[in-house]
């Protein structure tokens, strides 16, 4: 039975995730503050360590391996993990937001892939979760300063990953997507919801690619694009 360990398994998106490669007789571990009682198994992030990446990332791989039964390597890697911040830089709380944003994106995902490189079996996936408007500047009407900063770190290490002597097991397919979620969607009351992707749509995705039943090239970005009831999976960068 393949084994995954989804990071921010008790999101939105990290729920439906879980649930889909459970029904695909997969073994799940979750990674996150909360409990998903849908997972085999739960390891809870410690809040007072969440804002060191050394004392946190010490923490989980520590964990992560004690979870696993012994010689046991994860087929792949889900991170869903991240969070939101608006403002621009005349913002009082730009600082705060700055910090929040680094620990939720970029934080997570350097230690997903340090477990990757740890855990990850040869040929397995890796995906990381970056940003649409992280792929250029971020001012404008909704500035998103902190947010696109962070996001465009963690498509950096997308292709850092993915490039030769990178620490990854070989073979590795690691990539990101870009996603809305309903933490992000409270901030957009304006937007067209008819746009909304389905997060079944993602989860499902995932599975196709760890299962090896739809290519990925690995160290793209993708946009996801639904329309129509249909979401395409659009590459970026």
């Amino acid at each position: 039975m393949p084994h995954a360990l989804v990071y921010g398994g008790a999101g939105a998106l990290g729920r439906s995730v879980v649930s889909q490669f459970r029904q695909a007789n997969w073994t799940v571990v979750s990674l996150d503050f909360a409990k998903n009682d849908d997972a085999h198994t739960n390891i809870l992030l410690d809040k007072a360590s969440a804002s060191s990446l050394s004392a946190s990332g010490s923490r989980i791989l520590a964990d992560v391996s004690s979870a696993l039964p012994a010689n046991t390597k994860l087929d792949a890697i889900i991170t869903v993990a991240g969070g939101w911040a608006g403002g621009n830089l005349a913002d009082d709380s730009l600082f705060e937001s700055t910090e929040m944003m680094i620990s939720q994106s970029v934080h997570t995902s350097i230690i997903a892939a340090k477990l990757a490189a740890r855990h990850l079996r040869e040929g397995g996936l890796l995906t990381l979760t970056g940003a649409s408007a992280a792929t250029h500047g971020t001012p404008g009407m909704w500035p998103l300063i902190a947010y696109g900063m962070a996001k465009a770190a963690v498509h950096q290490l997308v292709k850092s990953a993915a490039g030769p002597n990178s620490g990854l097991p070989a073979g590795a397919k690691v990539t990101a997507i870009t996603l809305d979620t309903p933490m992000n969607r409270k901030f957009m009351a304006d937007a067209d919801t008819s746009t909304w992707t389905p997060l079944d749509d993602i989860s499902s995705k995932f599975l196709a690619w760890a299962e090896s039943k739809e290519a990925v090239d690995s160290g793209s970005l993708f946009r996801l694009v639904t329309a129509n009831s249909k979401t395409d999976f659009v590459p970026v960068i």
